[in-house]
């Protein structure tokens, strides 16, 4: 399928008719049309602005034309006209009686038999010739005149009517007609511009939708916006500013392997504009094809951001837009009639809302899946669970489209054969890149070309003292003095520590001007950041922020983040010390990026990592050229030489990683999901993995049968699946179901069973703790060093009921004393289920106080950890909640962990908790919302952006339109969720028996 360029000739916007084979008339009322229910952008009146044709221009008719031609309806059905046509000829036949033959003339009565039922669902300009003709009726019955009633609009010369030829009659439908006619002409209380746009909409939708089945192959053009309505383009320039697209993108989305649907893999360096061809992409699937899509990224933080950013697209283009992040989502999601729905979840969600599809037999109506960052399949345990996704995708559903955005791979044929897909790359970049590296004092760029790869550029030119000479050896203060505060600067550094210490280090040596520098902007900042933490604020900050300095690492609280991303992005910080999780992140770019050392931690850095980081180097529509400056030591010169000049990195499965806990996970829910039932099925669905395609380089010396048999034995043996002794055929027992539904890793499946049965036999209702300690993850348990005073200090504090509670789990209080007073203690004592008791105590904590700083103080723990901590117990809780539903032993569990999710998921006070439900409304945020009124969702939802900027301080217009877009995106998902219950609730059941 392609999408052909098509001459268009416009005479004059106009409404025009459609064959009613075609369409439905746009006048006919919504409970008289047949087929399927259209998009109220596809309802609306049709007005052509353009559109596309195969072989000749189509031309449009004038206002004088006949609109309805041989219609015999102005409505799709006869219910008007057949009513008219009955009353005329009764009219007619009474007339007779009393007129002479030659005089047909109708009398105004005959329209009275049409007064008996009031045409409610009638369109405005058919209500508006009924209330004339009635009124005329009216004046003529008063003036006692022989007329017809059909009002007729006089010539612009005040000449009157032309007078019919003797013996000729105008029936009433064609009086209808005429009327109806100048009706459409008339002025209307609507705003005609108002109604044109809302018009040019709905037919550009349409053209685009009939272009999709009908034109050929070898047209490349896709009409008004690669397949859109113009609006798209408007708000794409209201919300956005991109006036135009950069040729590659025009390219990509003009590809035939796009225009027919084939999956795509496209790879471009970092900031080249990859995000809205898929944008435009998914807008095109849900209007023009009317199915749901699923948008992937792989982080928390980047699913809320692209949330609010969509949202406003929502409203204006009519489909819902649903996060899928931590705690958020449901499954399956709410089957709407009437809209299409966007789901944007990070990588863990997306596999759990497809298999909730697939269980649900509605995964056809998924025709979009976008993943973002793909090379990430060969990230580990997350890898794993991209690949399952899509391999689910592939062979359930033939009509899914899969698009993926990756950086540049070495091997991206194995990719493309993985997913059937055609390959576009391109290395375009907005902003021109130059690559330098710095050893000692000089700087050298970056050259493949050179035998050594580099070649030298310049010396620095900063005089050193002999005191900053040993403070700063690497001369970073040299290097981002060059730029800021004029330009922005990222310094990416190995380790959380050191991007605190190096922002540190710097503002001793800047001069008083940078304080000068947007100094009232920065005091704001600095009002803020306090704020978000409830009076505390961080000394590192205090110091740095008022130069324009700050640092950017997990440490911070979510909010603390926020407020320095927004503060960067506009100018206020010009420098920021980051680790190298921001450039995987929010996009954050500069005029200068330069990497501290070639380390992460302690690990060498990998080509996509070094990639990705200078790939933040210069900002579009800013920045002329951007520059990245590796810093180097003489030991790393010929390690550094392959990271910067290397081929690009392959990727590789990773269903096999940690002992092949991928490819347990994978059978375990096909199995469940009934995909797959006997070995043979496992084996012909496994055939279309990325792991199959790199089997020969992966799985060395085995084949895939003996791999499949491995995996159904181990699951066997964990009592997850059973084998039909005679069919061989594989089942799935309730522990595997919940295992699978719930999204449990199979390392904790069995000790999460333990874990609730041993709960329910003393669950203490009286305190938070015992509920709290069984939904602790037990993936962060090894990250956990308990600090015994304060493990001690804090377990006296608690109720003798939880004391207790404390030791049925194995963790009494003579162990914690001994701990804590340097004793050893010789009875064994399970350590994992001490940790946890530890970390319980941190949320425990959490829920009654609310405050991350005092409770991060409290036991010794970076804020950002405890944040942390407090995330990922949400999103377990809630797996928990779904492991719960599916084993009936554990009903208790249901309710209780229902309400827990809740307060973990937000932990403020209940009152703040819809205001927070709007995605980039934080804790601070929600507080200012509440103090100034805004108490409810509903109020945000109908609140006016410019008063909401009034009202809050330091709130831009663009962030209030984002949370008034959001809240209302909201608003209309709880009410659609809560209508189709309605619906369903009223239905006739389809198996109602019958006499």
């Amino acid at each position: 399928m392609n999408y052909g360029r098509l001459e268009v000739k416009i005479k004059r916007v106009c409404q025009r008719k459609r064959a009613r084979d075609h369409l439905k008339a746009h006048l006919t009322p919504t409970r008289k049309r047949g087929g399927a229910v259209c998009s109220p952008l596809c309802n609306s009146n049709r007005r052509i602005s353009s559109i596309m044709a195969e072989s000749r221009a189509v031309e449009y008719c004038s206002d004088s034309e006949d609109l309805f031609g041989d219609y015999d309806s102005i409505l799709g059905d006869s219910s008007v006209l057949a009513k008219l046509d009955d009353a005329e000829q009764n009219e007619r036949l009474r007339g007779a009686e009393q007129q002479p033959e030659d005089e047909d003339v109708l009398s105004d009565s005959i329209l009275d038999g049409l007064g008996d039922e009031p045409f409610e669902d009638l369109p405005a300009s058919q209500l508006q010739f009924q209330e004339e003709v009635q009124e005329k009726a009216k004046r003529s019955r008063l003036q006692d005149r022989d007329k017809t009633s059909t009002p007729f609009r006089g010539l612009a010369n005040g000449e009157g009517p032309p007078r019919r030829p003797a013996g000729a009659r105008r029936s009433v439908a064609d009086q209808l007609k005429r009327t109806m006619l100048g009706n459409a002409a008339a002025p209307s209380a609507v705003s005609r511009t108002a109604m044109l746009k809302e018009a040019v909409v709905s037919e550009e939708i349409n053209v685009a939708m009939q272009a999709m089945e009908t034109v050929s192959a070898d047209m490349p053009d896709l009409g008004p916006f690669f397949g859109l309505p113009s609006k798209v383009k408007e708000l794409m320039f209201k919300l956005r500013g991109i006036q135009s697209l950069y040729d590659w993108q025009q390219t990509c989305l003009n590809l035939d392997c796009v225009q027919q649907r084939k999956n795509l893999i496209y790879s471009l360096p970092t900031s080249g504009g990859k995000t809205l061809v898929a944008e435009i992409l998914i807008l095109r699937e849900l209007l023009c094809r009317r199915k749901d899509c699923l948008f992937i990224l792989p982080y928390i933080s980047l699913v809320q951001e692209k949330v609010r950013g969509l949202a406003s697209f929502g409203l204006e283009l009519d489909f819902m837009v649903e996060e899928y992040a931590g705690s958020k989502g449901r499954f399956p999601p709410v089957k709407r009639r009437n809209k299409t729905s966007l789901y944007i979840a990070t990588i863990e969600k997306a596999h759990s809302l497809v298999n909730s599809l697939i269980e649900s037999s509605r995964l056809d109506n998924l025709g979009l899946v976008v993943v973002d960052e793909l090379h990430m399949l060969g990230d580990g345990s997350r890898g794993a669970i991209i690949e399952m996704t899509l391999a689910k995708v592939q062979y359930v559903s033939k009509t899914t489209q899969i698009i993926g955005m990756s950086a540049t791979l070495g091997n991206i044929k194995d990719l493309q054969t993985f997913l059937r897909a055609e390959n576009y790359t391109n290395n375009f970049r907005p902003v021109q890149l130059k690559e330098f590296v710095k050893l000692h004092d000089t700087i050298y760029d970056v050259d493949p070309k050179e035998e050594n790869c580099f070649r030298f550029s310049r010396l620095l030119n900063f005089k050193y003292s002999s005191t900053m000479q040993k403070i700063d050896p690497d001369h970073i203060i040299a290097l981002v003095t060059e730029v800021i505060p004029a330009h922005s600067c990222l310094l990416f550094c190995p380790t959380k520590k050191n991007c605190e210490n190096v922002a540190a280090m710097i503002c001793k040596y800047l001069k008083e001007d940078f304080l000068r520098h947007r100094e009232e902007e920065k005091g704001v900042l600095l009002r803020e950041l306090r704020d978000s933490g409830n009076g505390s604020l961080c000394p590192v900050l205090k110091v740095t922020v008022p130069y324009g300095v700050a640092y950017h690492h997990s440490g911070l609280t979510s909010e603390e983040r926020k407020l320095v991303e927004e503060a960067y992005s506009s100018g206020v910080l010009c420098l920021l010390t980051c680790t190298s999780t921001l450039a995987a992140g929010i996009n954050l770019p500069a005029r200068r990026v330069i990497l501290r050392s070639p380390y992460v931690a302690t690990d060498f850095l990998k080509r996509s990592q070094y990639k990705q980081m200078v790939g933040r180097a210069g900002r579009a529509g800013i920045d002329s050229v951007g520059e990245s400056i590796l810093i180097l030591q003489e030991k790393d010169r010929n390690m550094a030489k392959t990271l910067v000049c290397a081929p690009m990195e392959s990727c590789y499965s990773n269903l096999m990683h940690d002992d092949g806990k991928g490819l347990l996970s994978l059978v375990l829910s096909l199995i469940g999901l009934n995909i797959t039932s006997s070995m043979e099925q496992l084996q012909d669905f496994l055939q279309g993995t990325l792991l199959f395609v790199q089997w020969q380089q992966l799985c060395v010396g085995r084949s895939l049968l003996e791999a499949v048999q491995q995996c159904v034995d181990v699951l066997k043996e964990k009592e997850l699946i059973t084998v039909d002794s005679h069919s061989q055929s594989l089942r799935v027992t309730k522990l595997g179901k919940a295992t699978y539904k719930a999204s449990v890793d199979l390392t904790y499946a069995e000790v999460l069973y333990k874990d609730l049965s041993k709960g329910l036999e003393s669950l203490l209702l009286n305190s938070y703790l015992h509920l709290v300690y069984l939904v602790t993850p037990y993936d962060l348990i090894d990250q956990c060093k308990p600090d015994w005073m304060i493990f001690f200090r804090q377990f006296t504090l608690l109720s003798v009921a939880e004391q207790k509670m404390s030791a049925a789990v194995g963790v009494p209080e003579s162990f914690v004393a001994r701990k804590a007073a340097g004793q050893t203690v010789k009875k064994g004592v399970n350590l994992a289920a001490v940790r946890r008791m530890y970390l319980a105590l941190v949320l425990f904590s959490l829920l009654k106080e609310t405050d991350v700083w005092s409770v991060s103080e409290r036991f010794q723990l970076s804020r950002g950890f405890v944040q942390t901590l407090l995330g990922s117990a949400s999103a377990f809780c809630s797996c928990v909640l779904h492991f719960a539903e599916e084993l009936e032993e554990f009903w208790p569990f249901r309710a209780l962990l229902a309400e827990l999710t809740r307060r973990l998921s937000y932990c403020v006070k209940a009152e703040l908790i819809p205001l927070m439900e709007v995605a980039g409304v934080l804790e601070s945020r929600a507080k200012q919302l509440y103090a100034a009124g805004y108490k409810t969702l509903t109020h945000l939802a109908n609140a006016d952006p410019a008063a909401l900027c009034t009202a809050i301080q330091n709130l831009y217009r663009k962030q209030a339109n984002q949370i008034v877009a959001s809240a209302k995106m909201l608003v209309s998902e709880k009410a659609a969720a809560l209508q189709e219950e309605v619906d369903e609730l009223l239905a006739p059941p389809s198996d109602l028996p019958q006499l």
